[in-house]
């Protein structure tokens, strides 16, 4: 093969694994190259080419034995949120140094079972509390695509992941979206990201945000990628209470293309004040792509969209204030140094004040006051309400026979490192208005590049889909793909 290995989408490295044409060690010797050249994007940030090499050689095995999996021999890179065994698993944090967990995460679990080579772990938003993995300890992962020798943002909190990807550094990436993490960080680099239904895929080994909203999702070069993986990376697990005990599709078999019948719904509640024209003619330009494929375009109302910001970042940090309560210093992790003196109080104060950055420790304090005495029915209790106030939203329009609502899945394209760090941390925020509806209402959203703005960047379109329904969705997914013919890709100047 002349072509770039690492270039490669997962589909057609498994084609040529399987026909002989490469090895899993080549592939993964590939990528290791890649990721040493560069450094300048902070993508990964545990390097584990030991075990990726271990990974190749025993995938080898399997594909001249034959009956291989379909992520048999295919290196991915691990968001640093999945517990790793053995390998440091840091969620972007200071408190977590030193932490090599004694068991793996269902999740990489799964996708090491079927065959998938790790290559090593990438960089994230502090416990994934963020939009531009600007939070994280490792210094901010940087988009490959670039502007006017800007360094851009990759999205947040999935930076490292979505870099990696783009950049052509593995051929696919785990991410998590608890209010648009895997879905941004895609728009912003030209990449598919996929946030599964609630409980598609296992929590369990996932370092915990928020519970009621975390999921784990494929991030990848393209659609058919995302329903292979999905296909890996699912399935019921006992030890995660939140995981549906429901059969896992050949999500890839469902990818026809035809949508013709289907019904796309386009929310009023979407057009946002002061949004800008681009984005406003994807969006018109996406209804017209998924029109011409034969689907039917309706206009449709989720009335409480409105209210989804303000109720996330009551529930988020709320649940975060509750999860992050178990990093005090004393079985693992960062200990503060102590005085003479000083008790198990000062301890836990010391290193929680040293462990945590500034945006956790703020939404563990916002998530601290919305469940105190007083407040828990004012914020936590109204927020729940609204929160089912959305679902219903979601439910009454499927009701109506809509089969996936097509959405922006930004709005703007990627911004430059260090232009929305201000004093206002709702500026940041903005970024996931028209994803946290998705969680609130545990329903299957889709990232798909669609076009780029005037000055060259990508933007994405999202697809929402029913509740268990990937297969749809990702066929929907892949028909707005093919329209949009999205193939291109940021020069390398790293």
């Amino acid at each position: 093969m002349t072509r770039d290995l690492t270039a490669l989408t997962i589909a057609e490295a498994r084609d040529h694994l399987r026909a002989g044409d490469i090895t899993a060690t080549d592939l993964t010797a590939a990528c290791l190259t890649a990721i040493e050249g560069a450094g300048a994007l902070n993508a990964f940030v545990h390097h584990t080419p030991e075990i990726a090499e271990e990974h190749a050689r025993i995938a080898d095995q399997r594909l001249r034995q034959g009956n291989a999996p379909d992520m048999c021999g295919i290196p991915i890179g691990i968001k640093d949120l999945f517990c790793t065994h053995g390998v440091a698993s840091q969620a972007g944090s200071r408190i977590l140094e030193g932490f090599r967990p004694e068991y793996e995460s269902t999740v990489t679990q799964n996708l090491f079972d079927a065959g998938a080579v790790m290559l090593g772990k990438l960089n994230m938003d502090e416990f994934a509390m963020g939009s531009s993995n600007e939070t994280s300890v490792y210094g901010p992962a940087v988009n490959p695509w670039k502007v006017d020798d800007r360094a851009l943002t990759p999205g947040g909190s999935s930076g490292g992941s979505a870099a990696a990807v783009a950049a052509d550094l593995c051929l696919a990436a785990t991410g998590t979206d608890t209010g648009g993490s895997i879905r941004q960080p895609a728009a912003f680099v030209g990449i598919t990201g996929l946030k599964p239904t609630y409980g598609r895929c296992s929590r369990w080994g996932i370092v915990a945000f928020a519970s009621s909203l975390d999921q784990a999702g494929p991030m990848t070069k393209d659609v058919r990628d995302c329903a292979i993986m999905l296909k890996a990376m699912a399935g019921h697990d006992p030890k995660d209470s939140t995981s549906a005990d429901l059969p896992v599709p050949d999500f890839e078999a469902m990818l026809s293309g035809d949508i013709r019948g289907k019904t796309i719904g386009i929310p009023r509640e979407y057009r946002m004040d002061g949004m800008p024209d681009e984005i406003e003619a994807l969006w018109a330009h996406g209804r017209a792509m998924l029109q011409d494929a034969g689907a039917k375009i309706v206009d449709i109302s989720l009335p409480h969209t409105k209210y989804a910001l303000p109720a996330y970042y009551v529930i988020a940090p709320a649940e975060a204030s509750s999860n992050l309560a178990r990093y005090d210093g004393v079985r693992y992790g960062r200990r503060a140094k102590l005085a003479q003196g000083d008790g198990i109080t000062e301890m836990y104060e010391k290193t929680r004040a040293e462990g945590f950055g500034p945006e956790v420790r703020r939404r563990i304090m916002v998530g601290t006051y919305v469940l105190s005495a007083g407040f828990y029915d004012a914020y936590y209790n109204r927020a729940r309400k609204v929160r089912a106030l959305i679902r219903k939203d979601f439910e009454d329009v499927f009701a109506q026979g809509v089969d996936a609502i097509l959405t922006p899945a930004t709005p703007s394209a990627a911004f430059g490192l260090g232009e929305m760090a201000s004093a206002d941390p709702v500026q940041m925020y903005l970024n996931d208005v028209f994803t946290v509806t998705v969680n609130l209402a545990g329903l299957p959203g889709v990232a798909v590049p669609a076009g780029l703005d005037g000055k060259g960047l990508p933007l994405g379109l999202q697809l929402i889909g029913r509740p268990w329904e990937e297969g749809d969705l990702l066929n929907t997914a892949y028909a707005l793909e093919r329209a949009a013919g999205f193939v291109s890709k940021p020069a390398k100047w790293w």
